[in-house]
């Protein structure tokens, strides 16, 4: 269209003449420009493969000249030995079989002795009458697309080997497990046999006495440093102590042992229950005041003689251990006061508390350790059973006898739970209900 003055008529804006100038040089390019220039390798063999054609992109990527190329070179030639297997034994029979094949992966060498990796597609001509002519195949650079598949494939073995790296640090963490577990029941069986060494086996059987006695542990990784004892003086007197050493472990056990055999050797020189423990507290302290780590034990030492009227006499020597405790006969129960006694082996000479009681037909005798007295109660296990805990306890019992109080008791430290975080010994001694036959006479041991 043209305007009055012959001027042809504007078709657009300057941009729209802009875009017609793009459209119109990309429409100059020629066949042949477009087919070296393409940003894919192009190349026609015949069928034998022998190339016949081979665009500048493939050329330059494999750094060959045309003339070295083209009518000298087969399609094989290009390719790597792997490359070279696969395409006979793979590619060219299915091409032929297909007539067409696409996205094989191959690698091409360089001229620079390199490999490139390639995506190749093929397909086959044929003429008119169905005659295969020659094959056209179409090359894409695969290196980034190789680099990326290798990266995958090391991120992927990466993966892989964190796994099994976990799976053996979870296992070695379990058989750690396992094997710390195995070492703390070794532990505890060896420290079951080392704390029943420092304890009677049982109790030797008193004429005309009941007795019972119950150990709870608190914790079966530690050695407790509780202990008791009765054993026979000779004539109709016996003996028994209870207490509780400083600390706890192996050296714990040492000084368990040492204060045992101790009180044992002195209750068969000394025939008063204080003397017996002046003793000790003279061992003690010459043993261990020059150590640097001062050792000590709180005790309850007594003596048992049948007495008149069916009962039995009880003296009592106590050095800085809890009361014992008394349920009688008739309902009632209270503590034997021992005030005053001081813990034994702190002090070169230390005066200890002594009291005295009967016990007749149906009346018993409780020791016990601090562990009891000392469980933590409450929701939040910041209050102590105490003493007052334990009277009303015995109180609301009474009367029982050792087998029953012993029973009682053991229910209770396993209703406190975690409360008791101390090892607890118990002993109780009881003139049966019954009259009891005279406690008959005893050789020394």
């Amino acid at each position: 269209m043209c305007r009055a003055d012959g001027s042809p008529e504007p078709t657009g804006t300057d941009g729209d003449d802009g875009t017609d100038a793009v459209f119109t040089a990309l429409l100059e390019d020629s066949a042949e420009e477009l087919y070296d220039a393409a940003p894919c390798g192009y190349l026609s063999t015949l069928m034998d493969g022998t190339i016949a054609r081979i665009n500048n992109t493939l050329l330059r990527w494999l750094g060959l000249e045309r003339e070295a190329v083209v009518g000298r070179t087969r399609f094989t030639d290009l390719l790597t030995v792997g490359g070279k297997l696969y395409h006979e034994t793979h590619f060219a029979p299915l091409l032929r079989m297909r007539g067409e094949l696409g996205g094989i992966a191959l690698e091409m060498k360089t001229a620079g002795g390199g490999r490139l990796p390639v995506l190749v597609s093929s397909v086959v001509k044929h003429s008119r009458d169905g005659d295969p002519l020659l094959i056209r195949t179409t090359v894409f650079d695969a290196s980034d697309r190789r680099a990326y598949e290798e990266e995958l494939l090391r991120r992927r073995q990466d993966a892989e080997q964190a796994h099994r790296e976990a799976e053996e640090a979870r296992a070695e963490a379990e058989e750690a497990r396992r094997q710390a577990e195995a070492d703390r029941a070794r532990l505890a069986d060896a420290l079951a046999v080392l704390q029943q060494s420092l304890l009677p086996d049982s109790l030797p059987d008193v004429p005309g006495l009941e007795t019972a006695v119950y150990y709870h542990t608190a914790s079966p990784d530690r050695l407790g440093g509780d202990f008791y004892d009765l054993f026979p003086l000779g004539g109709d007197r016996w003996a028994f102590f209870l207490g509780d050493v400083c600390g706890k472990g192996p050296q714990a056990a040492a000084l368990t042992s040492l204060t045992r055999y101790t009180l044992r050797a002195a209750a068969l020189h000394a025939s008063d229950p204080a003397a017996a423990l002046t003793a000790l507290n003279a061992v003690l302290h010459e043993r261990y005041s020059g150590s640097g780590d001062p050792r000590y034990c709180t005790v309850i030492f007594g003596v048992l003689q049948y007495g008149t009227g069916g009962g039995v006499d009880v003296r009592l020597a106590s050095g800085g251990h809890p009361p014992a405790l008394v349920l009688r006969a008739d309902g009632t129960a209270d503590f034997l006061p021992t005030p005053g006694g001081l813990l034994v082996g702190v002090l070169p000479t230390a005066p200890f508390a002594t009291a005295r009681t009967t016990l007749r037909p149906g009346d018993t005798l409780l020791l016990y350790t601090d562990g009891l007295t000392e469980a933590r109660t409450g929701p939040t296990r910041d209050s102590l059973y105490g003493d007052d805990a334990l009277r009303e306890f015995a109180a609301d019992h009474a009367p029982a006898g050792p087998d029953r109080v012993i029973t009682l008791l053991a229910g209770l430290l396993e209703e406190l739970g975690d409360g008791v975080d101390d090892d607890t010994a118990l002993l109780a001694l009881g003139v049966p209900a019954t009259r009891p036959s005279p406690l008959p006479a005893t050789k020394h041991p």
